[in-house]
């Protein structure tokens, strides 16, 4: 709303616009005063310059950028952060919830085989009878400890706001989404990135652990020995189709289910490289036409079926295996060997105070087995 009348000017308002801070009757202008005999002036004397700087100052138009000495930027205009914060490295981790997850007492995960039966027999009548010997045997693999570590200075607890993390949270397989989380101040932030961190990391084991060297390149990459074997490295050559850096085929995927139900096996879970995985639409797309390969709801998310001698197989892209060409692979488990043993869940523990700051840490004690190899199956060195 505006109006119109008179405006009052004060005298001294109107004298400090053209003056500043020099008192009354100060000459800022010395006329011959400022100049020798020889027509030289005298530095300093002439203060008009300083006033007409002070006067450009008091009668400048208030700007986006008006502000003070030193100001950067836009000096009067408040910075409205985006409460969003998107994780650009944020991985899928569907095998974490998958693989079942077992209670173990002590510090090794120990358990029985049977690698082989004496076997029954045909007799005659009132034949002289023996016994057949059953072979057992001991396996035993160590528990691993994994930690995710995470410190948030005092400073940071007091000035930090709340934010959502956005898509932080994965769903499962390829088609499904990321959830948000909320973070109300620093230090839940820093958990919820270490939670992440930790299960990520585990994900990472599952595929790629190996208990001799570090085959784990995700996060922090441990000592060697600090891993449990993982499913590349359990599952070794056992079973393996070799591509020798050939196309996948449907035909392959036959031999690969075959050769785990010729030894026993029931293979119902299969996890892919993602390129294996766009291959394999491509493959059953163009053997049923037109339409779109079958699709099902597994463990609340979709994924392709594959048909098999076994049953219906649903298939896991992983975003932690290789899509390189002559590396691409994909295996076929029969879940019913597999746990997570584990000796310790998530747990959160504070840790010695640092400084001003609050330390804190995540960890997971925990192995993975398989009770029989020869159960699953898998196809390797698939070209692009």
């Amino acid at each position: 709303m505006s109006s119109t009348g008179q405006v009052e000017v004060k005298a001294s308002s109107a004298y400090q616009h053209s003056f500043g801070p020099l008192a009354h009757e100060t000459m800022y202008a010395p006329g011959i005063n400022g100049y020798s005999m020889e027509g030289k002036s005298f530095d300093g004397m002439d203060k008009r310059p300083e006033l007409k700087s002070a006067f450009d100052i008091g009668f400048k138009s208030f700007n986006t950028q008006t502000g003070g000495a030193g100001t950067a930027g836009y000096a009067m205009i408040p910075v409205y952060v985006d409460p969003q914060v998107v994780d650009q490295t944020r991985k899928y981790t569907p095998l974490v919830e998958l693989f079942p997850r077992v209670t173990n007492q002590g510090i090794t995960a120990d358990y029985n085989n049977i690698t082989a039966k004496g076997g029954a027999g045909t007799y005659v009548e009132d034949a002289a009878l023996s016994e057949t010997n059953t072979t057992t045997d001991r396996n035993s693999v160590a528990i691993k400890y994994i930690y995710a570590v995470g410190r948030v200075t005092g400073q940071a607890v007091a000035a930090v706001p709340s934010y959502i993390l956005q898509g932080f949270n994965p769903a499962g397989g390829a088609s499904g989404s990321f959830s948000p989380a909320t973070a109300p101040n620093a230090k839940q932030f820093e958990v919820l990135v270490k939670t992440r961190e930790i299960r990520e990391k585990e994900e990472d084991l599952i595929i790629n652990g190996n208990a001799s060297t570090s085959g784990s390149t995700h996060g922090v990459t441990g000592a060697n020995g600090t891993e449990f074997n993982g499913i590349i490295t359990a599952q070794s050559t056992v079973n393996k189709v070799n591509k020798s850096t050939s196309a996948l085929s449907l035909d392959d995927i036959t031999t690969a289910v075959q050769y785990a139900f010729d030894d026993g096996g029931r293979p119902n879970l299969a996890v892919c490289s993602s390129g294996v995985y766009s291959d394999l639409l491509k493959l059953l797309t163009a053997k049923i036409g037109y339409l779109q390969p079958q699709q099902q709801v597994f463990w609340g998310f979709s994924a392709i079926v594959l048909h098999t001698m076994v049953g219906d197989i649903p298939v896991i892209p992983s975003m932690f295996m290789s899509n390189t060409s002559g590396s691409k692979a994909i295996y076929f488990l029969d879940m019913s060997v597999w746990e997570m043993r584990v000796l310790q869940d998530l747990t959160y523990e504070e840790l010695a105070k640092t400084n001003d700051s609050q330390k804190f840490m995540l960890k997971i004690y925990e192995a993975l087995i398989c009770r029989n190899t020869a159960f699953n199956a898998w196809i390797g060195e698939i070209s692009a």
